[in-house]
């Protein structure tokens, strides 16, 4: 209410998704008394991010758009990130975000503490050398799952500062979300479709000898 959350629930379970979602929306739903109907709108991430998890949450929510003939909103995984983050932010240091893109590669961007994008989302292989024109400045809030990686290659940085333990929270996305409503920020419910900046690629597993 008032771009307060009500409720939320996060859970860290493989494989789950497609299974666990509808369930989830309905209890949410029953523990704040509220019908479906109620809703002014829908908001889901729209990535980077898994494309699997990216796929499921935003059928989900196209679906409950048609349905209930709502809008939807679309928030930038890396921008909810960012946003739960500098809660804490109290030195006003830039943000960094990172989501784990498999091998040595991450998603991620730059914010300052009032949000604004230093660097746009993207896919970035680490090295030695990744974000030197960042930490030149002074330090920076680097987190999500992706950090870890980071922080191998530039263990003695100091102005790396590690924050564990954060991941997308539908806290932030709905707070974001709120603020999108009230500037009237929605998408094409036809045409939207998730960010998942790289193209998926399947492979086959390989044969037992």
């Amino acid at each position: 209410m008032d771009g307060v959350p009500l409720a939320y629930q996060k859970m860290f379970l493989e494989k789950s998704h497609s299974s666990l979602l509808t369930i989830i929306i309905d209890q949410l739903m029953k523990q704040v008394d509220l019908s479906m109907n109620d809703l002014d709108a829908i908001a889901v991430s729209k990535g980077p991010g898994s494309y699997t998890g990216l796929r499921i949450g935003v059928s989900t929510a196209k679906g409950l758009c048609y349905a209930l003939d709502k809008p939807l909103i679309a928030i930038n995984t890396l921008l909810a990130m960012a946003h739960e983050v500098n809660q804490v932010n109290h030195s006003k240091l830039l943000l960094c975000p990172m989501i784990d893109a498999r091998r040595m590669e991450v998603y991620t961007a730059i914010f300052d503490h009032e949000l604004n994008q230093i660097e746009a989302t993207n896919a970035k292989v680490l090295d030695e050398t990744s974000f030197q024109g960042t930490l030149d400045k002074g330090q920076a809030l680097f987190f999500g799952n992706g950090a870890d990686k980071f922080k191998d290659f530039r263990v003695e940085e100091a102005n790396i500062v590690l924050i564990e333990n954060i991941s997308p929270s539908a806290s932030s996305i709905g707070s974001l979300a709120f603020e999108a409503y009230q500037r009237n920020e929605f998408e094409d419910l036809a045409y939207f479709e998730p960010y998942y900046l790289k193209d998926f690629i399947a492979t086959k597993p390989k044969k037992l000898l």
